[in-house]
């Protein structure tokens, strides 16, 4: 067994173990007993349940090199209770295809940029699975953050919204917001084990942020978020922006999410700050690894933006 292959085993036993402690026994017809020594349901009451070997699914949740079916796999996800997503993750680190096979990553191109700009006033960027930002436009620096001044090496998503403290303006209800992004990249993370870019980002954030290490411990998987966000600008007030999801690429590597108003009094409010904006070009940057993140001095704060 490969390396990969060993750190995708040691996530599908930890996921497993996850879900089957949320179950509690008498949702699925088990007394709940006085001796339970573990929340939730144990090995045995999901191998029965599932329909499959007390020893082998043991087995499975410990991340034993063994083969697993599709078959099986549908059995202990209805066991589990897990949703679309939640099964998904399960095939995907079982090593089992879901849907077409990821096409090869295409690079970004002028035409992707001309796209950006002419969304304007709302704002916009593109990013990858891991929440590098590819590419953005002025709009998105004037409204949310102007990333012209920020390192290209700090140009992340999850490090810019758990460490560092440069946001221009709040979003509310940002724990639930900041929780949710953290579940999707979890979910991305399983195909990308073995990598080491997505290993420093995660070891760095968890050594940086106790909020992102509690998120991490719940072990919640999701896919990135359309849910209409409430902002506070400093200087309009508040706005509802209704994100819209671009994928750029067949397998899902780069997305464009374009920040629209969700009402007139927004639309209005974004078309000031873009018109009174210096008209400064936006632009692009390659991302480096994440352990040229970490600097001193920064700390998490309430801005999110997922």
């Amino acid at each position: 067994m490969t390396e990969s292959q060993d750190a995708r085993r040691r996530e599908l036993g930890l996921f497993l173990r996850t879900r089957r402690e949320r179950i509690q026994p008498g949702e699925v017809g088990f007394a709940p007993g006085l001796r339970r020594r573990t929340p939730g349901l144990r090995r045995e009451e999901v191998a029965l349940l599932a329909g499959v070997g007390v020893t082998w699914y043991t087995w499975l949740e410990q991340g034993r090199d063994i083969n697993v079916s599709a078959q099986v796999l549908e059995g202990i996800a209805r066991t589990l209770r897990l949703d679309r997503l939640e099964r998904n993750h399960l095939y995907t680190l079982a090593g089992l295809q879901i849907g077409p096979t990821p096409g090869d990553c295409t690079l970004l191109t002028p035409a992707i940029q001309k796209m950006l700009d002419a969304v304007t006033p709302y704002p916009a960027i593109v990013m990858n699975e891991r929440y590098d930002i590819l590419a953005f436009n002025q709009a998105y620096c004037q409204v949310v953050l102007d990333l012209n001044q920020i390192a290209v090496e700090e140009r992340n998503i999850l490090w810019l919204n758990f460490v560092s403290d440069k946001w221009n303006c709040t979003f509310l209800d940002g724990e639930s917001i900041r929780r949710h992004m953290v579940a999707s990249y979890r979910a991305a993370l399983a195909s990308h084990l073995s990598e080491p870019s997505w290993q420093e980002l995660t070891q760095g954030l968890l050594a940086r942020s106790p909020e992102f290490a509690a998120m991490w411990e719940r072990y919640d998987v999701a896919s990135p978020s359309t849910r209409v966000k409430m902002i506070d600008h400093p200087e309009v007030g508040l706005m509802r922006v209704d994100p819209a999801i671009l994928w750029l690429t067949q397998g899902g590597q780069f997305r464009a999410n374009v920040y629209t108003a969700a009402d007139e009094e927004t639309e209005a409010k974004l078309r000031m700050l873009v018109d009174d904006a210096p008209k400064v070009s936006a632009g692009r940057g390659a991302v480096r690894p994440a352990e040229a993140r970490v600097g001193p001095g920064q700390s998490p704060r309430e801005q999110v933006f997922s």
